[in-house]
């Protein structure tokens, strides 16, 4: 078997966390790194020659008509996702898709369509499904450790940190916190809990602060492109209601006047419970006692890591020696979540998500 030839489109800061998946996987010969692309074609020169990839183009279009690629990692803005996903794969290549997969539901059910024409593969980037911490609370869930499913909490809250460039730009975003951060942990819930369905939400997004670049003493990720513009919200916070009976809150923000940032993730249900980030707790009864399990395992919390493997997950599906783990399904469910949060922000009233 061939290896794998690899494009990447986008040469920004999440193109580095594919890297230490497609890196390793060339050093064993099972990916030949082949494309780099960007708009910035200095900034695709420069990645190109750092990671060992052979051709750089500043568009899309031109790798896919020069470019002899089996596979492509889109790691640009938000919104070229859809439409640079659909142009692959409607040129014969396999795609791994950063999260979010689109802007809008109607484009990801766009990216459906044409991944069922192709014959292809379309990965989602959900890498969070990928932690060891999320393996074993889903092996425990199979086998019924939580019951019936009442109750999840998720957040991702910062103090100061707004990615700021086209992060804060709603033209190339899509959106603030809840559509950057809320993508991950609303579907690692859903993976964890049989990916219920969504039948109702209620949200409200707060956009008072700003990029807050004014504030010293502190260092925090950045766009590499950062800028002080800002339309997207600060803060996002809401409800979710599935059609498994279980309930949902979520509290997601760029700059909020807290004491520290919390990422957490935690499922409740009628016979135990689960805190999955910041660390990994079991909860339950045991003989008339309640207790809590601290499971020993490598990784307990999130590690980035785990995008090697991720990587080398989307080639094993490439290859077809495995059933890909996240697929544009979940993604076109996510967005309706998304999307109806967003909408119910604006109108101020529960939104019933339809199909």
């Amino acid at each position: 078997m061939r290896p794998v030839r690899i494009g990447v489109v986008g040469t920004g800061s999440i193109s580095n966390a594919h890297m230490t998946g497609y890196s390793k996987l060339a050093e064993q010969g099972v990916v030949e790194l082949v494309a780099a692309c960007d708009l910035n074609v200095d900034r695709a020169k420069a990645w190109a020659e750092k990671y060992g990839f052979k051709e750089v183009y500043g568009s899309h279009k031109e790798m896919l008509e020069k470019s002899d690629i089996d596979a492509v990692s889109v790691c640009t803005w938000n919104n070229g996702h859809a439409p640079i996903t659909i142009d692959c794969l409607r040129a014969g290549k396999h795609v791994l898709c950063e999260k979010p997969p689109a802007m809008t539901v109607e484009e990801a059910l766009e990216m459906q369509k044409a991944e069922e024409e192709s014959g292809k593969v379309l990965m989602i980037g959900f890498v969070r499904r990928f932690g060891t911490n999320a393996d074993l609370v889903l092996d425990f869930a199979k086998h019924g450790f939580f019951g019936d499913v009442n109750f999840a909490k998720i957040c991702v809250t910062r103090r100061c940190g707004c990615p700021l460039g086209w992060f804060a730009n709603s033209k190339l975003s899509g959106g603030g916190p809840l559509l950057d951060n809320g993508v991950h942990l609303i579907d690692l819930v859903r993976y964890l809990t049989g990916k219920p369905k969504a039948v109702s939400c209620y949200a409200a997004t707060y956009n008072n602060m700003g990029s807050r670049t004014n504030i010293k003493g502190i260092n925090r990720y950045s766009s590499v492109d950062p800028s002080d513009f800002n339309d997207v919200e600060d803060l996002a916070v809401g409800m979710v209601k599935f059609d498994n009976g279980m309930s949902m809150s979520l509290e997601f923000s760029y700059s909020e006047e807290i004491e520290e940032g919390v990422i957490g993730v935690e499922i409740y249900g009628s016979k135990g419970g689960a805190v999955v980030e910041p660390h990994l707790t079991l909860m339950t009864e045991m003989y008339d006692y309640m207790v809590n399990i601290t499971p020993q395992i490598d990784a307990p919390s999130f590690d980035f890591g785990v995008f090697y493997q991720e990587i080398k997950h989307f080639i094993d599906c490439v290859n077809g020696v495995a059933e890909c783990r996240n697929r544009i399904d979940d993604g076109v469910e996510l967005m309706r979540i998304i999307t109806s949060m967003y909408e119910s922000a604006k109108t101020g009233h529960e939104v019933i998500i339809k199909r």
